[in-house]
């Protein structure tokens, strides 16, 4: 079983969640302001908002992300060593994963759920 790409491709699924939250709201934020009637689809509205929902409950109560862990599984299941990355890892894990205490993490997911619950309000989604 090919471990080490399994685990590069949760990597990828991994990064792509992170893209769709954050920039979700940059595109919801520049869609409304450009009038782009799609950002206000109630299907992208609801998927943006479960993620960043999940994201922030999960980090509440100190939920380790499933990707994560099934990322670390699959590394494990690879041998791979502690410091011995692919390029596809080590790259797209310097652009998600920070050194910082818990707390950090906690506030800042908290912080953009916010956002984007201020976005909701300010921007409701219509049914298209």
């Amino acid at each position: 079983m090919p471990w080490q790409l399994l685990a590069d491709l949760v990597l990828i699924v991994h990064v792509g969640v992170v893209l769709f939250v954050v920039s979700g709201l940059v595109l919801i934020v520049i869609g409304n302001w450009r009038r782009w009637p799609w950002v206000n689809r109630w299907w992208f509205r609801l998927a943006h908002l479960a993620a960043i929902g999940i994201v922030a409950a999960q980090s509440w109560l100190g939920v380790l992300c499933p990707l994560t862990t099934l990322e670390s599984w699959l590394r494990v299941r690879a041998g791979t060593a502690a410091y011995d990355r692919s390029f596809i890892e080590h790259w797209l894990q310097a652009l998600i994963f920070y050194e910082a205490p818990g707390w950090v993490f906690t506030t800042a997911y908290t912080a953009f759920a916010v956002l984007v619950l201020l976005a909701w309000w300010r921007y409701p989604p219509r049914k298209q």
